[in-house]
């Protein structure tokens, strides 16, 4: 558990509830597919591990019920919208109550606010959209000299014509 905890880049904190088995199972594959983990285990062992981890000063033991934690080896964010969209037809039934980014404890109104943000490759797609804007704004700029030239010349030709 130490080893996930040093490679993790983020870890959300969930509290879960009455979860079945197939609800476990979905959302660990969910979870396997964005390179994530879910593992639940007790706040004792968990505390021990966060402790060896370099976190001395956060105590597992303060977070409510109990607490499965969700470790992100590649996109810090996706473990969160992943759990943020699980629970939208279980909100009874799993929560977030914090989680760890870049070294830190988040609460768990921050982790709610990751999971709203876009994805890495939602941004990537718009920054490269408003890389290719004023391009494409140019060629549209070019092309419509040309098409008013074109406009131009046919109406000479029709005209001696």
């Amino acid at each position: 558990m130490i080893a996930k905890i040093g490679r993790a880049k983020s870890i959300v904190f969930a509290s879960f509830n009455a979860l079945t088995v197939k609800d476990n199972e979905e959302l660990r594959l969910k979870l396997r597919a964005e390179n994530s983990e879910y593992y639940v285990a007790k706040k004792t062992l968990l505390n021990l591990a966060m402790k060896d981890g370099d976190f001395a000063d956060f105590n597992v033991k303060s977070l409510s019920g109990k607490v499965a934690a969700v470790f992100s080896y590649d996109d810090e964010i996706a473990p969160a919208k992943i759990v943020h969209a699980f629970r939208k037809d279980r909100e009874d039934k799993i929560f977030f109550v914090g989680g760890i980014l870049e070294n830190r404890f988040i609460s768990k109104a921050e982790v709610e606010n990751l999971a709203l943000l876009p994805s890495k490759t939602e941004l990537y797609a718009k920054m490269v959209g408003s890389m290719n804007a004023p391009i494409s704004g140019f060629v549209n700029v070019l092309a419509g000299n040309l098409r008013g030239l074109a406009t131009v010349l046919k109406a000479i030709a029709d005209q001696k014509a």
